[in-house]
């Protein structure tokens, strides 16, 4: 197969796949998919994820304003891009002022009473997304998250979150030395990124602004299916931040890491095992899906069963001979135009 072929069939593939913002058509007025009280319950039932998130001590006013505006859009994307549930996102902050019905200010002990409600409402189907924003710092032998009052851990946050019933949590550390926090975050089901490699990295940094901005941008989504995944905000993110330190000529004093494999060790490139997770979760939306619509269920799982596969093949191609990597690529492309061409013609009708 030519590489031309190739790059057809994956435009192809991308140009089906109908799942920008999430929706898997615009609803039309009067049809079942009209936007009521009944789509919002069915959403309100079946939409599981959570998202928390923290701003802490900025303890400079340039500071304090930059991780306000980080927060102000990340809020944006949380509630208005990706629709999570208001009531299922906690907001944290030095003033306790924030973009949700539960913010709160940012201590330990506010942290404690979401975990615990957390530990109530999730299910094993939910998806946890958390990322603090601030600084951090490291004693030589543990990484903390500072806090108004007593700091907590990365010990802590991993303690906070046992019991916590999840399919996948996303743990972002984009704290100055919070290289740290990975080994202890670590855990198989969790996909957790740093800004730092380390607990030494302990400058201010500047992650967080292009981890957000990958959300937005196109170029992160680099297999152009109209939505970013954790791995392509990481890759995106990290490169952003590397040519910010180049352009300024300046020595890079944060490199960001990425574990979702459970193995403690990450990788600032997709490799060594780490990816595979990032590559498959979403934080948008879930498609909405009527009640009675099993067929489109069915199809939507298979076409989500397909996508694993070739994230699957794509970590494999280095140890594949080109052509047999092609002819797989080939083969999962063609379903996958196959079975997004049926969803696209089920979701159309009324």
């Amino acid at each position: 197969m030519t590489t031309r072929r190739l790059e057809r069939l994956v435009a192809i593939a991308s140009l089906l796949i109908l799942w920008r913002g999430g929706a898997l058509v615009s609803p039309q007025p009067g049809s079942p998919r009209d936007p009521g009280i009944a789509r919002g319950a069915r959403r309100a039932a079946s939409d599981l994820r959570f998202a928390v998130i923290v701003r802490g001590l900025g303890g400079d006013p340039a500071f304090e304003r930059t991780f306000a505006l980080w927060t102000e859009r990340l809020c944006h994307l949380v509630l208005e891009r990706w629709r999570f549930r208001p009531e299922h996102v906690f907001v944290l902050t030095p003033d306790g002022r924030g973009c949700s019905p539960q913010a709160a200010r940012a201590t330990a002990e506010a942290l404690r009473r979401v975990f615990e409600r957390l530990r109530i409402e999730s299910t094993e189907e939910s998806l946890l997304f958390i990322i603090l924003i601030g600084h951090g710092s490291f004693d030589g032998q543990r990484g903390y998250f500072h806090l108004v009052g007593p700091d907590l851990s990365a010990e802590d946050f991993d303690a906070l979150l046992a019991g916590v019933k999840a399919r996948s949590v996303v743990f972002v550390n984009t704290t100055s030395a919070s290289g740290a926090f990975l080994p202890v975050m670590s855990r198989p089901g969790r996909i957790v990124i740093t800004a730092t490699r380390s607990g030494r990295e302990q400058q201010a940094t500047l992650f967080a602004d292009s981890f957000i901005e990958a959300f937005t941008d196109a170029r992160a989504d680099t297999d152009k299916d109209g939505r970013t995944s954790l791995a392509e905000a990481f890759v995106f993110a990290t490169r952003m931040t590397a040519e910010h330190y180049a352009q300024q000529g300046l020595l890079a004093t944060e490199h960001p890491l990425l574990d979702d494999d459970g193995d403690g060790v990450g990788h600032g490139e997709l490799s060594g095992g780490d990816g595979a997770l990032a590559r498959r979760v979403y934080l948008e939306a879930p498609a909405e899906v009527g009640e009675a619509d099993e067929e489109l269920r069915v199809l939507l799982r298979e076409r989500d069963a397909l996508l694993q596969k070739i994230e699957a093949l794509k970590a494999r191609k280095a140890e594949m001979r080109p052509e047999e990597y092609e002819r797989e690529l080939e083969r999962w492309l063609v379903e996958l135009a196959r079975i997004t061409g049926r969803i696209r013609a089920r979701g159309k009708t009324p």
